[in-house]
């Protein structure tokens, strides 16, 4: 009896199998339209989207990321006070060396990018979050950048003075320290586009804007090492000079030293960029949270300590209003009374910022 009832003719089969068939594509279809519907209230919504490849360092954890910031975050206030206390002090001196306002402010936006991260590991699915500490953790260390190229241009110009103080260089000069704010620019522009948008080809065109201006990051922290190589393997200048304390062998060995560092994070950020991505699943080796803190604060906190346990501030200061060949001696030897009224870098009224005469 139950074998009569399971029994099935072979032509009530084929009819049960082709019901199959056509529920199982009408159920595949279902899916796609949903999909496709999903998709299209995503792209209605306008982000931002999380993002589906690994990124450097990972989602951030109570455990142990917020110890490890916390840890970092201590690190750069002491610096940050040091290099305030430092500035201060010369002012009343007299002494204008605004170097150290920019280390006090470089390490100030690592103390907000430590903030944040610590928030975006208590609001992990907060996206915006997420895109702010990227953010500051590529802004930051520019300033170091800059630092680096003012402190190698202020050894160029005194052992080359013709070169140093040539007015293609100087134009130069000023043409780099607006590229590299341009750079950043375009950096923090692909990152946000990146994640307010699904089309894959405005997504591929935002990688490449990130390779080619992380690519010229690299090559800006290289230019410390061509201005001390012409510095120093060129013929020596009749019109060489000297300025600030100690000898130009400490000033080469701190240049370096910093200039280094800065290459390094700078290298490794490039070769992750230019590395394939990878699934958020299966993150590479330097993805991980080891190589994201080493190659980004530890170094960083580095470069602090030499730039200010060297007190560069004495080292590379060159007197107020400093604009040609021959200022370092001889504004120097009148007591460095030009133009007191004008704060510059350290104090020279020419190889500071961009926003001063180069």
């Amino acid at each position: 009896m139950w074998k009569e009832q399971a029994s099935v003719h072979p032509r009530d089969r084929a009819s049960l199998s082709s019901t199959c068939c056509d529920y199982s594509n009408t159920t595949w279809l279902v899916k796609v339209k949903t999909a496709h519907t999903m998709s299209h209230i995503l792209q209605s919504r306008g982000g931002p989207y999380p993002s589906t490849t690994a990124g450097l360092g990972g989602l951030p954890t109570i455990l142990p990321d917020v110890a490890i910031c916390a840890v970092f975050l201590v690190l750069y206030a002491c610096f940050a006070a040091t290099n305030m206390t430092i500035l201060q002090l010369n002012q009343r001196k007299g002494h204008k060396f605004l170097l150290s306002g920019m280390m006090f402010g470089f390490c100030m936006a690592r103390i907000t990018t430590l903030v944040l991260r610590i928030a975006w590991a208590n609001r992990p699915t907060n996206i915006r979050l997420a895109i702010a500490s990227q953010i500051f953790v590529n802004a930051g260390v520019l300033l170091a950048y800059i630092i680096n190229l003012i402190l190698a241009q202020r050894i160029l110009r005194a052992t080359q003075p013709r070169i140093g103080w040539n007015p293609i260089v100087r134009a130069t000069y000023k043409a780099l320290y607006f590229s590299i704010g341009g750079a950043l620019i375009m950096v923090i522009t692909s990152v946000v586009l990146s994640l307010y948008t699904l089309d894959m080809q405005t997504r591929q065109a935002c990688r490449d804007v990130q390779l080619a201006a992380i690519t010229y990051l690299f090559v800006f922290t290289s230019l410390p090492f061509f201005h001390l190589a012409a510095a120093f393997l060129l013929p020596k200048s009749k019109d060489a000079e000297t300025f600030g304390e100690g000898s130009m062998r400490s000033k080469v060995i701190i240049v370096t030293a910093s200039a280094l560092l800065c290459m390094l994070i700078a290298g490794f950020k490039t070769g992750v960029t230019w590395s394939p991505p990878r699934p958020i699943q299966h993150p590479a080796w330097f993805d991980s949270k080891a190589c994201f803190y080493v190659f980004n604060f530890m170094l960083e906190i580095f470069i602090l300590a030499v730039l200010t346990f060297s007190r560069i501030d004495k080292r590379f200061f060159v007197p107020n209003g400093s604009n040609q060949a021959g200022d370092y001696t001889r504004l120097r030897e009148q007591g460095s009374s030009v133009s007191k009224a004008e704060p510059s870098l350290g104090a020279s009224g020419d190889d500071t910022n961009a926003t001063e005469k180069v």
